[in-house]
């Protein structure tokens, strides 16, 4: 039976990534409701605000629910919240076993849930692909457990470890597969951030551009601890201003502020160090804006001073076939440790392809 129920909850999770980018600051989640060896029952949710996953499997499978069997990838809710809580819709709808995924990760309401089953006489088995369930909201893991937001740390480079030339030319250093899957990333996220020096360079628009769907735009996040961005950069024009916000230090300059604020930008003050942008201080504060993901694309300095910090959880490192064979910018710039002992750790590593270019990733340990 136990590989019976591995492929229902495969099933389920497949279920529940189709919410990916939708779903925050709620995680992702899918049901399958089975009766007599038959899915009666798909659901998942598709975004916060509306029904959880285990409702709408059970509307999928009308009548058909009562005594029958639910899979899902994460542990029902019994609280209410913007919706009532989905281990009622459980009861009412007759299911008799249900077989989950993962405890629900916010410990104040940990196993609740499914205590309640429990309590009304329904079976309840979980643990069942438990570490694919964690890997899927890893973003909502963290965010519950510290109020922090899950961060990736992107970034393309040379063979050689550049990331531009000694120009700041940086386009393209990785091929059209590899942006591809970086928008992906994007769409995921609720938050992408880059130093000011990126916007100075490359004047990006940090947009997210999928064929296949309508990706989500994530909030742009630029760290100027000067407010020294042009006013006339891409992301903070009027039509695409909401979704900005400058992560500055103390600023004196009033009238600055009234124009950016004009453009609809929003402007955060944080503390700094040794004049930069204090990343676990911003980290605290974006995670109290309910900003549970964020992706982080530079540049060299920014992403220097976040691994140092320990605030990145995962690296995405994109190589491609090319070697400049001399002066360029480099992946990280600052001062660095003496000893490799020092270094970094990346653990759990995952190696991929995209046309000829490499993607490492891992998570930092």
């Amino acid at each position: 039976m136990e590989h019976v129920d591995t492929a229902h909850m495969m099933a389920a999770l497949e279920l529940a990534e189709k919410g990916r980018g939708y779903t925050s600051p709620n995680p992702m989640v899918g049901a399958l409701i089975v009766k007599n060896n038959q899915v009666v029952g798909r659901g998942y949710h598709h975004g916060a605000g509306l029904a959880h996953a285990e409702v709408n499997a059970i509307a999928d499978a009308g009548k058909e629910a009562r005594g029958a069997t639910m899979y899902v990838t994460l542990e029902p809710c019994n609280h209410h919240g913007r919706t009532p809580p989905c281990t009622q819709a459980v009861i009412e709808s007759g299911i008799s076993k249900v077989v989950i995924a993962m405890a629900d990760p916010n410990p104040k309401v940990a196993g609740g849930g499914s205590a309640v089953l429990k309590e009304n006489g329904i079976e309840v088995i979980t643990g069942v692909c438990e570490h694919a369930a964690q890997k899927l909201n890893a973003f909502f893991i963290k965010h519950s457990q510290t109020g922090l937001p899950y961060v990736i740390l992107k970034c393309a480079s040379t063979l050689d470890g550049k990331i531009a030339t000694q120009t700041g030319d940086s386009k393209w250093i990785t091929g059209t597969a590899a942006r591809r899957h970086v928008h992906n990333l994007r769409h995921a996220v609720d938050a992408i951030l880059v130093g000011v020096d990126t916007v100075k360079s490359d004047n990006p628009s940090l947009t997210t551009r999928l064929d296949d769907i309508r990706g989500k735009d994530p909030l742009r996040i630029i760290l100027d601890t000067r407010l020294s961005i042009p006013e006339d950069a891409w992301i903070i024009q009027k039509e695409q201003a909401p979704g900005t916000v400058l992560v500055t230090g103390p600023i004196t300059d009033t009238k600055a502020k009234e124009r950016l604020c004009q453009k609809g930008v929003t402007l955060i003050e944080a503390p700094t160090t040794d004049g930069l942008i204090d990343p676990c201080s911003l980290m605290e504060i974006l995670g109290k804006r309910n900003i549970t993901s964020i992706l982080i694309e530079g540049g060299s300095r920014v992403s220097a001073s976040v691994l140092r910090a320990g605030v990145v959880d995962r690296i995405c490192f994109f190589y491609a076939p090319k070697i400049l064979a001399g002066d360029g910018i480099p992946i990280c710039r600052g001062p660095g440790p003496e000893k490799m002992a020092s270094a970094i750790n990346v653990a759990n590593i995952e190696i991929r392809q995209f046309d000829n270019d490499i993607l490492i990733e891992g998570d930092i340990v």
